[in-house]
């Protein structure tokens, strides 16, 4: 009777936390058929995609990340063993992802590392936020905060780099440049870096300032989804399921996974180690889709995986935090 009386508590337990992600993942869909009907029912151009796409990587996405790190300064102390265990879990994971895509797949350096970044790079802002005040209380937020302050700088150097370096790269002074100028000279990277180096000065942006940036900030997520719906309605997702589903498997249960086996090796106290799996177990950011569509290659897969991703993701976050509680 008592092991019927547990399991009756950890189903319900289960299935409270899945109705809150199905219900914090609602907007993602909405945002995304928006941009879908938008094309396909309202006959929009395919000039429509590619111009949002660009707006949001070069001027959106680049706005929301300076101004979230201009406030690097104020985030509260928390242990910094956490950014090992996310992060290390990441570098094992894309590096995974990358053999698969080329020994698997057969696709080229560029392919690659859009793929791989598909299986690491979490929608946290959008979920991962809500989710984390929801299921695991206020104390969780100052751990997530400083995945996030760290999450774009990491990942989108990462990725950049891999790319770069495929197309310029060579183990000479002159490759080393080319990918350092095409590094540094990216929206993303740069507003990573310039947010990240005003944060560290403890000063404040001018209130006009700051609100603008806010504003354009507030937008940019809603944007990105509004971007993936158009490209969904111009690819589509059902053609060949092999590479989305290979990148949902990467995110939603190779990453989880190793970023846990990482945490139990640190002896991160339960907290931490509840906030770094259950990020690493939110569906693939929208913003892989923008970094597919501005090199031009992964597009359908990366739309198929973000879609797959969401949906799965409705049971396996909530088991993730059932499992690690």
């Amino acid at each position: 009777m008592m092991r019927y009386t547990f399991a009756s508590i950890l189903s319900a337990s289960i299935m409270s936390s899945l109705l809150q992600q199905i219900i914090l993942s609602a907007p993602f869909f909405i945002l995304v058929f928006v941009g879908y009907a938008a094309m396909r029912f309202g006959r929009w151009p395919k000039s429509m995609s590619e111009s949002l796409s660009r707006f949001v990587f070069t001027l959106a996405m680049p706005a929301m990340l300076f101004h979230l790190l201009s406030d690097l300064s104020q985030l509260p102390p928390v242990d910094s063993r956490l950014l090992i265990a996310y992060f290390g879990g990441c570098m094992i994971v894309f590096a995974l992802a990358r053999l698969v895509a080329w020994k698997i797949f057969k696709l080229d350096g560029k392919s690659q590392s859009v793929f791989a970044l598909g299986g690491i790079f979490s929608n946290n802002v959008m979920l991962g936020i809500p989710i984390a005040k929801l299921m695991l209380g206020n104390a969780a937020l100052p751990s997530v905060a400083l995945v996030l302050v760290f999450n774009s700088l990491t990942l989108w150097t990462l990725v950049t780099v891999s790319i770069e370096w495929s197309i310029h790269g060579s183990f000479s002074m002159k490759g080393f440049g080319k990918t350092a100028v095409s590094v540094l000279t990216n929206p993303i990277v740069a507003a990573i870096l310039a947010g990240t180096a005003w944060g560290l000065t403890g000063w404040k942006l001018p209130a006009a300032i700051s609100t603008t940036f806010g504003m354009v900030s507030q937008a940019a997520g809603p944007m990105a989804l509004i971007a993936l719906g158009l490209g969904l309605a111009e690819y589509g997702v059902g053609k060949d399921l092999r590479q989305p589903v290979a990148i949902a498997l990467f995110k939603l249960v190779a990453h989880p996974l190793i970023v846990w086996s990482i945490a139990w090796l640190l002896g991160l106290p339960k907290m931490e180690t509840q906030v770094v799996t259950m990020l690493a177990s939110i569906a693939t950011g929208a913003n892989v889709y923008l970094m597919s569509r501005t090199f031009q290659t992964m597009e359908a897969p990366v739309a198929g995986g973000l879609v797959l991703s969401t949906a799965l993701s409705a049971l396996s976050t909530p088991l993730v935090i059932a499992l690690t509680a």
